[in-house]
């Protein structure tokens, strides 16, 4: 199934991309001029993303509280994530299901060759045939399009900068050439803001973009929108305290979890209405092709 590349999708990934880029130039160059003993903290909180890189799809995993399943106990989603794997080019990840009646998916791991797509029980309760393999797909468009990586990578300087807010006082005092701690701080609190909100934005382009790349793996990008809006309707009836439990993992959810003004504002997803209008056309453009 070929249809035409969402530029206009493209080119705001790119951007934002480039924002961080510019932004973290920038950090790097306070960093030289206000701290000249930063390079342990650097190596410290370097080797603590790679591993966070490393073993993030079993933290994920079991803040959870998913577990691996094999084929006998699950046969029906171990066929379909196999069937649409195939579909969309990629050795089959590891499965995953979490006992919990919040419906929902997500996946991890670091590279196509570590994956694991993890989904609820609530979710495979709320779905039919269609609609699950809709959200599967988005899942394991995530997978094809390296998203745990991008965003790992995205947010390493980010992290540091946060590291500085908090503890920059304990870095010393002023360095050589007079500047003060404080305004070394300032600076990274700055760039932890921004890096944030755009972090955030390019999240939500890249949810987008597993829309799109389930309803190219499956070819019925309505089973996806059916999907959310099912999903949506049911995260209405989930108690708050299963809501709360499970609110950490937004950023992996197909739907995350609200959380009030501040969470909408500083959201890793898109609106459900918006991603269900982009799926409601990419389905007349199918129609029409």
């Amino acid at each position: 199934m070929d249809w035409k590349t969402d530029w206009g999708l493209r080119g705001r990934m790119a951007f934002t991309m480039f924002l961080l880029f510019a932004l973290y130039v920038v950090f790097v160059g306070a960093l030289t001029v206000y701290f000249g003993d930063f390079l342990f903290p650097l190596i410290m909180l370097g080797g603590f993303s790679v591993a966070q890189y490393f073993f993030s799809d079993k933290l994920a995993l079991k803040s959870m509280g998913a577990r691996e399943v094999d084929p006998d106990e699950y046969p029906d989603l171990h066929r379909r994530i196999e069937r649409l794997s195939q579909q969309a080019d990629l050795p089959k990840p590891a499965v995953a299901v979490a006992n919990t009646q919040v419906p929902n998916a997500f996946a991890t791991g670091r590279n196509k060759k570590n994956a694991t797509v993890a989904v609820t029980t609530g979710l495979l309760e709320s779905l039919d045939e269609d609609e699950l393999d809709g959200v599967l797909a988005h899942e394991l468009a995530h997978v094809k399009n390296r998203d745990v990586m991008v965003m790992t990578i995205a947010s390493f300087l980010s992290t540091i900068a946060f590291f500085i807010v908090r503890w920059g006082w304990l870095l010393g005092g002023d360095n050589r050439q007079g500047a003060p701690v404080i305004v070394a701080i300032l600076v990274s609190l700055v760039v932890w803001v921004i890096s944030f909100l755009l972090i955030r934005a390019l999240s939500r382009y890249r949810e987008y973009s597993a829309d799109r790349g389930a309803a190219l793996i499956t070819g019925q990008p309505g089973a996806l929108a059916s999907a959310l809006m099912t999903i949506d309707g049911r995260m209405d009836r989930v108690p708050d305290e299963d809501l709360r439990e499970e609110a950490e993992m937004n950023a992996f959810f197909i739907i995350p979890i609200k959380a009030g003004f501040v969470g909408k504002i500083a959201s890793t997803h898109p609106s459900t209405d918006n991603r269900i209008e982009r799926l409601r056309e990419m389905e007349t453009e199918l129609e029409t092709a």
